[in-house]
């Protein structure tokens, strides 16, 4: 078994965060997919098809849009490498259903004790959303912000960072 390891992948929209993390993926027999976007309308259900497609076969998908922790507990003790794609949507899951504050900062607080102490490889996926326009809506600017604290978290939890600029990787950390 490779070396148990921690990695956060940034970037924009459409960056090739995700293809990224597949091809750090090679080699590893035993894997797991979490998926946290839950498809809510045709688009999102086109871009979880491409995603399956890019994947390919040899993987144990889980989907969990809220419950992040408990699934990627599970998936480390039988995957040789688990990929979480992605932080922003749970994030965004979690502010939707109306958790308070304590609660996403608790959740967080759990992934971040996971991703200091991996028991395999684990891959997470999350998207830079910082260097727009500040959002107009009030339930945007808290997502935003948490978004940014939560990247801020796991980058320093995590063994290496990427961020991922056209499709491009710059080592930030490790």
């Amino acid at each position: 078994m490779k070396k148990a390891q921690s990695i956060l992948i940034l970037g924009g929209a459409r960056s090739g965060k995700s293809r990224f993390a597949l091809s750090l993926a090679k080699g590893f027999s035993r894997k797991a997919f979490i998926a946290t976007l839950e498809p809510l309308d045709l688009e999102m259900e086109q871009k979880i098809k491409r995603h399956q497609q890019d994947r390919g076969k040899g993987w144990d998908l889980i989907e969990e849009p809220l419950k992040l922790n408990q699934a990627l507990n599970k998936a480390m003790l039988k995957s040789e490498l688990v990929i979480v794609d992605c932080i922003t949507l749970w994030i965004s899951n979690l502010l939707l259903k109306g958790k308070k504050e304590k609660e996403v900062s608790a959740e967080l607080e759990k992934l971040c004790q996971l991703v200091a102490r991996p028991r395999t490889m684990l891959i997470l996926v999350s998207n830079e959303v910082g260097q727009g326009i500040v959002p107009s809506e009030p339930l945007s600017r808290k997502f935003r912000d948490w978004q940014g604290k939560a990247n801020q978290m796991l980058a320093q939890n995590c063994d290496e960072v990427y961020l991922l600029v056209a499709g491009l990787p710059v080592k930030l950390k490790g």
